[in-house]
């Protein structure tokens, strides 16, 4: 997975039963070690795995990633002042470094965003002095001499417990949150707002980009996502429905109104239809883990950016340009305005994202050979190989192609995440999570 040319093993398959609306993974992240993956579904349940510690008699094979926490996040709401419902499906899920035992994890539904802590206890105080074991209040009269506490062991227990609410914040939905290298602050975006918190203090932010006119009529375009730069804690871009991105710089002003860049690529005249402005919005925008190039994906393409160059994108790589023909159909079916993620390897040598009938693209910046790939239950049994898909466009179909005409638009791959220095990826079927990694010879 280093390379696509090299065979991916599949790993495990976590399944949540039978598929309802709740159950639908909506976001999938690795923590910084790597050694947790989170994920968030349309229930408002967030799912965090442990990787197994590497056993003393398979030295060279890491464990899978089984089941760590499970909790609900976010329930459904009602905003009364505006006959709103607010669903209770997790957007985004971003991890803070970590500081002690305990990890902490931010995640947004569309109104509100928390600080969840989780920690385990294999210890339980006995022997209070105003309290009997089963916790009930003793009576102060009984009480004829002072105990001390002490600590009994217990099985493990992870508990996850909300330490901050951040919300009131955003009329709009929130599309993405990011976590600043400060590691005191972060921003949370919506279509016309983006906003800056600290980690401390839930009762306030700042607003840092404000595009809402004051004509709602006279809006052009929508924020589609955003990001901080990974090392410098005043830099930061966001892309618009527009297909454009803005890095800004917050030393500047107090609100970045005036950007410092702006990217941007000339659209060709001759390719022009009904369909471009819509299929040129970027839905994703990714830094590279050393800060120099940007990642963004819009319906048909992915493209890197060199930082230094705002003009054109330095790289473009078509992940499933044989759509093009079916732009009308897919518009029809609402598949036109699906908001695909992109995600690179911990050494920015390859690029990874979904596309439709459980395909996921991954794209070799070196050698520049692209491979497809299958997330299925069908064809992936613990340790097998993936096998490279192709797409038969026209003409005459060979025996391991499948026909353009007969891919299930209803199986899309959105989210996928790549562990931040290992050859392992988690990609979200449906409600199936596939964790891939490179075969071990």
């Amino acid at each position: 997975m280093c390379s696509p040319s090299r065979s991916v093993r599949h790993s495990i398959v976590v399944s949540f039963g039978e598929v309802t609306c709740a159950d639908i993974i909506s976001t999938v992240e690795f923590n910084p070690t790597g050694e947790l993956l989170a994920t968030g579904d349309k229930g408002g349940r967030v799912v965090v795995f442990q990787r197994e510690q590497e056993s003393k008699n398979q030295p060279h094979r890491r464990g899978e990633y089984n089941v760590y926490s499970t909790f609900q996040s976010h329930e459904p709401e009602f905003d009364y002042l505006k006959s709103l419902e607010i669903e209770e499906k997790i957007n985004k899920i971003r991890w803070l470094p970590q500081q002690n035992a305990a990890y902490f994890l931010l995640s947004t539904n569309d109104k509100t965003v928390k600080l969840w802590k989780i920690s385990e206890r294999d210890k339980r105080p006995e022997g209070y002095n105003l309290k009997d074991e089963d916790g009930r209040i003793r009576d102060p009269s009984t009480i004829t001499a002072l105990r001390v506490p002490v600590l009994q062991p217990m099985d493990l227990m992870v508990e996850a417990t909300p330490r901050r609410v951040f919300s009131n914040a955003h009329t709009y939905h929130i599309n993405s949150i990011s976590v600043n290298s400060d590691y005191e602050t972060y921003m949370s975006t919506d279509d016309l707002r983006i906003n800056l918190w600290n980690l401390e203090i839930t009762n306030r932010s700042f607003n840092i980009v404000d595009i809402k006119p004051a004509n709602m009529e006279e809006l052009t375009e929508v924020i589609t996502a955003a990001e901080f730069h990974p090392h410098q804690c005043n830099t930061f871009v966001y892309s618009s429905s527009k297909g454009t991105m803005r890095l800004c710089d917050m030393r500047a002003s107090a609100l970045c109104d005036n950007h410092s860049k702006f990217f941007e690529e000339p659209e060709d005249p001759s390719n022009r239809s009904f369909f471009s402005e819509i299929i040129s919005s970027i839905s994703d925008v990714k830094f590279s883990h050393s800060g120099r190039y940007l990642m963004t994906r819009d319906y048909l393409t992915v493209k890197v950016w060199d930082l230094n160059m705002e003009s054109k994108p330095l790289e473009t790589y078509q992940v499933h340009d044989y759509l093009r023909s079916k732009l009308c159909s897919l518009y029809e079916n609402d598949c036109i305005f699906d908001k695909f993620e992109c995600v690179w390897n911990g050494s920015d040598s390859v690029i990874m994202t979904g596309s439709y009938n459980n395909f996921f693209r991954m794209f070799d910046r070196n050698t520049k050979r692209d491979v497809t790939l299958e997330a299925s239950r069908e064809n992936s049994k613990p340790r097998a190989v993936l096998k490279p898909r192709k797409v038969c466009v026209g003409g005459k179909r060979r025996k391991d192609e499948i026909s353009v005409d007969s891919l299930d638009f209803s199986k899309k791959i959105l989210h996928t995440a790549w562990h931040p220095s290992e050859n392992i990826i988690a990609v979200a079927a449906t409600n199936n999570l596939y964790i891939f990694q490179d075969k071990v010879n």
